[in-house]
């Protein structure tokens, strides 16, 4: 038996769990551990891209960094475009509507968090979708300090009647990418998003969030 090779399979099953710790993109099976040594192949195959700069020793970190940036622009002024002449008044509004209808009810504090938003953001937001009526709070069963709130017909009507733009928006900010490629970013995007939330849920202060950070990226 060749021991080398089956340790080096070992490795990269352990690599793949290590990758893929919830089943997402590729499932937990030899189907989906096939799926993801094809798809990692493939990629080792691509030269590396040019980016601007990079001649000069700016960093794939800094590039990433920028079009990140960038692209959070040009969706946003998507979907200012998608809202306008509507009784939005900011994409927020309708992002908090949506997450309430497709999640359920849920408390402030919840709703806030899924929404990556500070506290004082996120109640301000709340505040304006109740005074319009399209959020209704209630108590919890489960806590009585606590309002869970939930979207209302009214919420859903005019939810439903910018959904058209709305999903227009939502579909030319994916480009001209192919389904391949579309599937890649998710499952890209998604690994960046369970190395960040946890570092998030901590609620760090701003003096501190950079050095605590940098530790737990140290101890992972």
């Amino acid at each position: 038996m060749n021991y080398e090779l089956a340790k080096n399979v070992i490795g990269l099953l352990e690599q793949f769990e290590t990758e893929n710790p919830v089943e997402g993109l590729y499932k937990h099976n030899i189907e989906g551990f096939k799926s993801w040594i094809a798809q990692s192949h493939h990629n080792c195959k691509k030269q590396e891209p040019y980016w601007e700069g990079k001649e000069n020793g700016r960093s794939a970190e800094s590039v990433i960094n920028t079009l990140i940036v960038h692209m959070n622009r040009y969706a946003k002024s998507y979907s200012k475009s998608a809202i306008h002449d509507s009784d939005f008044s900011t994409q927020e509004d309708f992002i908090y509507l949506i997450n309430l209808k497709a999640f359920g009810s849920m408390s402030k504090t919840d709703l806030i968090k899924k929404n990556v938003h500070e506290k004082p953001v996120g109640m301000q937001i709340i505040n304006r979708l109740i005074s319009q009526k399209w959020v209704e709070q209630t108590e919890s069963a489960t806590d009585k300090r606590s309002k869970v709130l939930s979207i209302t017909e009214k919420g859903l009507e005019v939810l439903e009647k910018q959904m058209n733009k709305i999903r227009q928006a939502t579909t030319i900010v994916t480009g001209n990418l192919t389904h391949t490629e579309k599937m890649e970013l998710i499952r890209l995007l998604n690994k960046l998003n369970d190395f960040h939330e946890p570092i998030y849920d901590r609620n760090i202060g701003p003096e501190n969030l950079l050095f605590e950070a940098i530790q737990l990226t140290k101890n992972r």
